[in-house]
């Protein structure tokens, strides 16, 4: 059964932004906040196979998938984002809109959003729990960009004319598909019509591109070791078996590898292996949606 609501909105600072949610009328101690990840055509969009898989339906657990600011339905608005924006966001969300406890499921990269909301100035005491699903490269995540060089390929590049006419190239589907093949599916059959279809189709408003770019500018990149320390709250990492990332120093890290260096810096973190690469809530969508139920249910026991 394919669940589709109606697209909602609030406004934070000036702007307005979308989300959409279910089994809001569920007496269940906490909600889910799904963090989609940031790239051509991505969105809220991308929890889709996900939210239509029967048992997240049947589990009552109120969800809310929201659109970050410069994706989807929110506003697309012509900014430099970094993860402190989006975290600022989603964490007025909560405190504004949800108004429970919540678990933040994580998709990728965009683990740094997430780390902010929970630890640090911003950290937003509703977050009780996090899935992270596929986050980067530990050594991705300790060792900082140069903010310098991503200011200057901001303004050279993505944002001027360049930087359209790369985005049109970018969001051919022959471009989104090649990209998917080597990048994020672990069977090159997994890249089917539904994934090219909806990335294509959301892909079109050329405005969403700023979101992109400051995600390709590396305006995300820095040493987070010290935030992640301060996580507290308890944190299950799901890695695809066919996982795929390298490191700043050229480093090939295997799921293992990667799953062990979290779990020694990282408090209360427990990883597990599903089958899939790097898109796991589209490749896994069952296995994935079980221990996203069951980590949410171990809250109540």
């Amino acid at each position: 059964m394919t669940i589709t609501p109606s697209t909602q909105y609030y406004n934070w600072n000036k702007y307005k932004c979308a989300y959409t949610s279910y089994n809001t009328e569920s007496n269940f101690p906490y909600a889910i906040i799904l963090i989609h990840p940031i790239g051509v055509g991505l969105s809220g969009i991308f929890w889709h196979r996900f939210l239509s898989n029967s048992t997240v339906s049947e589990s009552q657990i109120p969800i809310y998938n929201p659109d970050l600011l410069g994706c989807g339905e929110s506003d697309l608005v012509r900014l430099a984002y970094d993860p402190k924006d989006w975290a600022s966001q989603l964490n007025h969300f909560i405190m504004n809109v949800v108004k429970k406890p919540v678990i933040l499921v994580v998709q990728g990269a965009s683990f740094p959003i997430a780390i902010y909301m929970s630890a640090g100035d911003l950290k937003c005491d509703l977050i009780k729990g996090l899935i992270l699903s596929g986050p980067p490269a530990w050594n991705i995540m300790i060792n900082g960009g140069n903010l310098r060089v991503s200011e200057i390929i901001w303004n050279l590049f993505f944002d001027s004319f360049i930087g359209s006419l790369f985005y049109q190239y970018a969001r051919r589907r022959d471009f989104i598909k090649s990209f998917s093949i080597k990048e994020l599916f672990g069977e090159e059959k997994d890249v089917d019509d539904e994934w090219l279809d909806m990335l294509e189709k959301a892909a079109t408003n050329s405005m969403s591109r700023y979101a992109v770019f400051s995600f390709l500018a590396g305006f995300w990149r820095k040493d987070y070791s010290k935030l992640m320390a301060k996580l507290d709250q308890k944190i299950l990492l799901l890695m695809g078996e066919k996982a795929t990332s390298v490191s700043k120093e050229g480093f090939k890290e295997t799921p293992d590898q990667r799953i062990e260096l979290y779990q020694k810096n990282i408090p209360n973190l427990t990883g597990k292996k599903l089958k899939g690469r790097n898109v796991l809530p589209y490749e896994s969508t069952e296995d994935f949606v079980k221990e996203t139920i069951n980590f949410c249910q171990s809250f109540t026991n």
